[in-house]
């Protein structure tokens, strides 16, 4: 059975791609040059930051961060390993492990906070009027809402 899609939404659609590839590959470039944390980390700690008492379960966490899921667990062992995040049991699954902010998570997130601030400015916002922005932000929950 042949699929239809108009033009202008796959033009759309292929612009977004091409956006976000562009855009995540240089404010990486930017974050790696000033000698911050990564994207991928600083969207695990941050995700960590604002959850209440600064904790999630592994499946929560995954369902939160905005990057790519995959090799999550291997993710949260490096930000372990660099005293970034802890690991603590949960108490009603002993199977189960939260992920915590540290100290350390939170002064990282700090440190590269600027850096990531800039980039987003430089590489995405300056093309952007507010209404622009306000658009965007509508289109872009609307469409990763589940129907």
């Amino acid at each position: 059975m042949p699929v239809s899609l108009d033009p202008d939404s796959l033009d759309a659609w292929r612009a977004f791609l091409g956006a976000h590839s562009r855009l995540t590959q240089a404010i990486e470039r930017d974050l790696e040059a000033a000698g911050v944390i990564p994207l991928t980390w600083y969207d695990v700690l941050y995700a960590l930051h604002q959850a209440p008492g600064r904790c999630l379960r592994m499946h929560e966490l995954a369902d939160a961060v905005v990057l790519s899921r995959s090799g999550l667990t291997r993710l949260v062992d490096r930000l372990h390993k660099a005293g970034l995040v802890q690991r603590e049991r949960c108490p009603e699954d002993g199977r189960g492990q939260f992920a915590v902010l540290s100290r350390s998570g939170t002064a990282a997130l700090r440190r590269a906070w600027p850096v990531y601030a800039n980039s987003i400015r430089e590489h995405f916002a300056r093309h952007l009027t507010p209404a622009d922005a306000r658009r965007l932000a509508k289109v872009f929950s609307a469409a990763g809402t589940p129907r």
